[in-house]
């Protein structure tokens, strides 16, 4: 998928009313540019496809992907109908095998245009979105390490003598497992948003927005010692960034980069091929606090920085284990009532015939 930025050159692919709306989504509503180029390219998806079935141009040509959508106005945007959106949603999830999240984005993408043209605007009466009902979601439990496995990942970089980055790994994974921030905000870090005693940390998290995340035990010792790693090649002169996890050319680590690191330490672990990621270990993060049993899930809702608690209400879910342990904690699990000794029925003529 291309790259965008919110700059000009990239803004001019699209119709003047969509480079409107990404401003308004920027500027006014506060969204984050990672979002708003999203709602691009969902923008951008869905008017290739309306030009591909104007023009005859099949979806899964290369040409479909050079499908100029800039000359697209207001007259071309108020004449779509509702079902050529349930069209492009059933494309959506078809041809391109789009899961509930995408499809629900692509439409969130649709319904927020169509919603800036009408309510914000006025620049159309009919909104054709108004009745689309978002696609069911198939609730799935998050998948997540046990503190047994959690371990096993921990021991694992620990046990990388060869690497000469294993100290930061182990403070990255480290800070995954116990605080469950989100990728982008651990690459974020900036050692100015540590507290100096190492009690407390700043996150930027989604929509730009910044929370406080406190540090245990666990984490306060994994940071000083990588901090102290880190301070050595700053006197060294090999860094000047500010940035709190650094990448082999002494800047700031990329998302992808820790993303090929979680990997292959998953492997290293014996954890590979159970569809873990870098994300699933913030859902290790949640689901062991909260199956402590010392943790609310409000409070839990605030540490993981959601705006929702139905979002935070997903790791509630309670394991197979705990399940089976808490039957087992049934008064009447020990209880034990013998068979009554029933006298035999057989006459003695049947005793006979044996």
């Amino acid at each position: 998928m291309a790259q965008l930025t919110l700059r000009g050159d990239s803004l001019r692919e699209f119709p003047p009313l969509v480079q409107d709306f990404a401003k308004y989504k920027s500027v006014i509503m506060g969204n984050s540019p990672k979002t708003v180029c999203e709602y691009l390219l969902d923008l951008r998806t869905f008017f290739r496809y309306m030009e591909s079935v104007r023009l005859g141009i099949d979806p899964h040509s290369e040409e479909f992907e050079k499908i100029d959508i800039s000359h697209i106005d207001l007259a071309y945007i108020g004449a779509i109908e509702t079902t050529q959106i349930y069209d492009f949603l059933l494309y959506a999830s078809g041809e391109r095998q789009n899961g509930w999240a995408a499809r629900s984005r692509k439409l969130s993408a649709i319904k927020g245009f169509y919603r800036y043209l009408c309510a914000k605007k006025h620049l159309l009466e009919n909104n054709p979105t108004v009745n689309i009902d978002a696609p069911k979601k198939h609730s799935a439990l998050p998948k997540f390490l046990t503190l047994e496995e959690s371990e096993r990942l921990l021991r694992a970089i620990r046990e990388d003598t060869e690497s000469k980055h294993a100290v930061r790994d182990f403070a990255i994974v480290t800070l995954f497992l116990n605080c469950g921030m989100r990728l982008s905000e651990l690459c974020g870090i900036d050692l100015t948003d540590i507290d100096p005693e190492l009690r407390s940390l700043r996150v930027t998290g989604k929509g730009s927005k910044m929370r406080m995340i406190y540090l245990n035990d666990a984490c306060r010792r994994a940071l000083l010692e990588y901090i102290g790693r880190r301070a050595e090649d700053h006197v060294a002169g090999q860094t000047k960034t500010n940035a709190l996890f650094l990448s082999e050319r002494r800047q700031r680590i990329s998302q992808k980069t820790v993303q090929w690191m979680v990997y292959k330490y998953l492997r290293a672990a014996g954890l590979e091929n159970r569809g873990l990621s870098v994300h699933k270990l913030r859902h290790t993060a949640a689901t062991l606090m909260y199956q402590s049993g010392q943790v609310d899930v409000r409070v839990l809702k605030d540490i993981l920085g959601h705006e929702q608690l139905n979002t935070t209400q997903i790791y509630t879910h309670v394991s197979s284990a705990s399940m089976e342990k808490a039957m087992s904690h049934n008064p009447l699990s020990s209880l034990k009532i013998d068979k009554p000794q029933y006298k035999s029925r057989r006459t003695e003529e049947d005793k006979d015939e044996e």
